[in-house]
């Protein structure tokens, strides 16, 4: 039992965690997650199997890398619990301990004098036991270890916070239009497209953030993997869908509208006569006898769309196939038929301002740990009459330093 304690508090153990939680970060990078068990299956056909199996899918939900992070706060808060008792060890009798040392190096009387204002113009803490004076600097410098791994264990404790308390929406959002949440932050999608100009797939958008006190995001560019933060949201590019556009024109008034339409919609001025938009087409193959085959499945953009709809008047469903640039007039209704709009679905995280708060102040607390560990070593140097000695966990660079400053003083 003891064994398998010391392996937990471990510095091998933690290491072997880092690096398992990094392999595990970086899948959860390089595979999307999040997506529908048909994608990876099509993106992946020679080892969706596995992805699925291992969860690389919801790499940050899995129960193994909850197990790990679990594990990695138990190794760091052993680790600290087994820094601050060293320090506790450490510091308890080292001023007695300094003061029964032997002179290391014997100085002259003036020696004595001048070494005595040095120290003291270095700010060292004096104390005096019986005819020794004990001069110490950076005390708290044996601390450095134990910050160090507290910081790291409160890092990983609030960015453990920070990632499963978010609230998470799903939103789908047309080019050109706003969503607005409940909080009154308006996220504004300028522009969207599946595939860059060569064709290569790249699920893009452009948007900018306005938060309710008035303050404004740079328009930014949010892709698969590079999401975008501002105040407290977090945007993600996370699906993606293409609308059909549809303008219906009444002839009588001359009066238009727009549509965009993403599921079965009935469109009409009098609720008995218009079109049924049923669905849109990515592709249609038409052989030599006219016929259309229509193809359900693409991957990307839809290289030639086509809508599905039914003509409706006097009670008589008529299903039409229609191509962008298409006209149907029914009754006094003209409805043209444009190109298809792609538009994104983006996750939208609202993380506490607090918890952002706290992860900033963990870091800021490990590069201090760092510091003190490594700039701020403790040191005793003990005086008395005759000479002088330096005691620590690493006084080498404190006996260098004396040594040169007060080497023609030496007896």
């Amino acid at each position: 039992m003891k064994k398998v304690f010391n392996y937990l508090r471990s510095m091998r153990f933690g290491i072997l965690l880092l690096v398992l939680i990094a392999l595990c970060s970086v899948a959860g990078t390089v595979i999307p997650q999040g997506r529908a068990v048909a994608w990876y299956a099509q993106t992946y056909r020679s080892f969706h199997g596995v992805i699925l199996l291992l969860r690389l899918n919801r790499v940050f939900e899995s129960w193994y890398f909850i197990a790990l992070l679990v594990l990695l706060c138990l190794n760091l808060s052993l680790c600290s619990l087994l820094r601050i008792r060293k320090v506790v060890s450490a510091a308890r009798g080292e001023t007695e301990r300094a003061a029964g040392l032997p002179d290391a190096v014997r100085l002259t009387p003036e020696g004595v004098e001048r070494l005595r204002a040095y120290l003291t113009d270095r700010r060292c803490r004096r104390e005096r036991i019986g005819e020794v004076e004990i001069y110490r600097k950076h005390s708290f410098g044996r601390c450095g270890s134990f910050i160090t791994h507290l910081s790291i264990l409160l890092t990983v404790v609030f960015g453990a916070l920070a990632l499963y308390t978010p609230t998470v929406v799903d939103r789908d959002c047309m080019p050109g239009e706003s969503i607005f949440m409940e909080d009154g932050t308006e996220i504004h999608v300028r522009d969207f497209r599946i595939a860059d100009e060569t064709g290569r797939l790249d699920y893009q958008s452009h948007v900018q953030v306005t938060l309710p006190d008035g303050r404004r995001s740079e328009l930014a560019e949010l892709k698969v993997n590079h999401p975008f933060s501002f105040g407290p949201w977090k945007l993600f590019q996370q699906t993606f869908g293409t609308a059909g556009s549809v303008t219906v024109t009444n002839l009588e008034t001359g009066g238009t509208d727009d549509f965009l339409l993403t599921e079965q919609t009935y469109l009409s001025a009098d609720g008995v006569t218009g079109i049924l938009y049923d669905t849109l087409y990515p592709d249609y193959i038409r052989d030599p006898s006219g016929n259309v085959t229509l193809i359900t499945i693409t991957e990307g953009s839809y290289p030639n769309p086509i809508y599905q709809v039914q003509v409706i008047s006097d009670g008589v469903f008529t299903p039409t196939l229609a191509l962008p640039g298409d006209e149907l007039t029914v009754m006094n209704l003209r409805f043209t038929f444009n190109a298809p709009v792609e538009y994104p679905g983006i996750r939208i995280k609202h993380v506490s301002p607090l918890l952002n708060a706290l992860l900033v102040a963990a870091f800021t607390l490990m590069i201090a740990g760092l510091y003190i560990t490594f700039f701020c070593e403790p040191v005793l140097v003990k005086l008395d009459s005759e000479g002088y000695a330096v005691a620590g966990p690493k006084p080498e660079h404190m006996r260098v330093e004396l040594g040169e400053e007060f080497r023609e003083f030496e007896v």
